[in-house]
């Protein structure tokens, strides 16, 4: 056992966290995403919702602050409201980050963006829209 990694990690994940670089990037995807179509690296969380998960992840990974963009979000399709999950986000960055900025990426873009992506952790999140880009930044 080691101290002070939260509980809801796995030992896969903490130690894809551990190898990523600065400017790499992290997924945190809800139940519906087609993870193994567009990933070589999957990670499951099942049964954990991206809220839990985002606040664990956040106390061991600094956000990239020299990046555009900290935060990466699929676009709602035409019609779709915006999703109430985001504020929860945006709540629980803001708590560890002073200061990021959130990309819009089109639904398409989104998949073929998460295809160079570090890892991505499937969740137990029902949310619609509740996928999650991080990238990593330098302590």
């Amino acid at each position: 056992m080691l101290r002070h990694i939260p509980p809801i990690l796995s030992p896969d994940l903490v130690k894809t966290m551990m190898e990523m670089g600065h400017g790499d990037e992290l997924l945190l995807a809800d139940a519906n995403f087609p993870a193994y179509t567009n990933s070589p690296h999957v990670i499951r969380a099942d049964g954990i919702t991206i809220p839990a998960l985002l606040e664990a992840v956040l106390t061991m990974m600094p956000l990239d602050t020299y990046s555009p963009w900290q935060v990466g979000l699929m676009e709602t399709v035409e019609g779709d409201p915006r999703p109430p999950i985001w504020h929860t986000y945006n709540r629980i960055v803001s708590a560890e980050v002073e200061r990021y900025t959130t990309r819009m990426f089109e639904r398409f873009s989104f998949y073929e963006h998460a295809a160079h992506v570090s890892a991505v952790v499937v969740t137990g999140e029902t949310a619609l829209y509740g996928n999650i880009i991080l990238k990593k930044g330098v302590l």
